[in-house]
């Protein structure tokens, strides 16, 4: 093995144990944020007076053995005049790590006027999390007996207030309120790690340029303690509301490119490809990929 082949596994390596410990503090970020916002509100449940079923489905860092990839799929209805009720499922895969999330939402409409709707959100669900830490190499010869096989179910709940206007939309939410134990590698040691809650705002704004094209800017910032604040600018031309193209940042030092279709009325289907700006990044992966479906029931 040559000393460049030698250069990019050790740098391979050291990417991969910084993304292990970056998933342990933050939660998953989603190029299509807006079109599956039951995964971070549960307001957003029946709040487009539609039945839809909607699945995310994203592969980080192509070329990273064992890099992260995620599938969000997400149910949501009407019953009655003001409620709402959904299903949102989240899988991921990490390195060593696995998890499945499991979550009921419930929405109440409350009307403040016409063209402006205030919508309430509860998320009731769990985390199954499971992870083979014999595949993490540590500096450490004795394993921790109680990280050894680790796999655990973590109960959850979520709030979420969600605003609708005709033109503009507004969304506070925090989906996990509940801290949830977990393992990471730290300083060449397992130890194990709670997650904290995360705190979604979110906000966007359809500008009509024409009859036929609306300019649809919006924003998603993160928060979660001890961990730096992620947002997400993005803007989406929609053109004769059959196909969509767009730009987005993320001020992790990421760009991305979107692009929505829809195929028929009942069917809408989204490709977004995302690169980071990081030169460390940028040289042992082949950027991200994420794909979108909606089906309108």
């Amino acid at each position: 093995m040559n000393m460049k082949n030698i250069y990019k596994n050790l740098l391979l390596l050291c990417f991969l144990a910084t993304a292990s410990v970056t998933f342990g503090q933050q939660q998953n970020n989603y190029s299509f944020y807006r079109q599956n916002m039951n995964l971070f509100n549960p307001a957003y449940a029946g709040a487009d007076s539609l039945t839809t079923f909607t699945g995310i489905f994203r592969s980080q860092w192509q070329g990273v053995k064992d890099a992260p990839e995620s599938q969000a799929f997400s149910f949501a209805t009407t019953m009655g005049k003001r409620v709402g009720l959904g299903l949102s499922v989240e899988n991921d895969r990490t390195f060593v790590e696995k998890q499945t999330g499991v979550f009921a939402d419930f929405s109440y409409l409350v009307p403040m006027s016409e063209s402006l709707n205030l919508f309430l959100g509860l998320k009731a669900g769990g985390n199954f999390y499971d992870v083979n830490t014999s595949g993490i190499e540590t500096w450490n010869h004795d394993a921790d007996p109680s990280l050894v096989g680790l796999s655990r179910f973590n109960p959850n709940v979520g709030v979420g207030v969600y605003l609708k206007h005709e033109d503009y939309y507004l969304s506070l939410s925090a989906p996990r309120i509940l801290e949830s134990e977990r393992a990471r590698a730290e300083e060449g040691l397992v130890t194990s790690a709670a997650d904290r809650p995360h705190f979604y705002l979110s906000g966007g704004y359809d500008f009509e340029l024409s009859e036929a094209l609306v300019l649809k800017p919006s924003v998603m910032l993160r928060y979660v303690k001890r961990a730096p604040v992620s947002t997400d600018f993005t803007s989406m031309l929609n053109i004769q509301n059959t196909f969509e193209v767009g730009a987005a940042y993320r001020t992790d030092r990421a760009v991305s490119g979107l692009a929505i279709i829809n195929v028929w009325d009942w069917l809408r289907f989204g490709y977004a490809y995302e690169s980071s700006l990081r030169s460390e990044v940028q040289n042992v992966n082949n950027g991200t990929h994420e794909l979108l479906l909606k089906f309108i029931l």
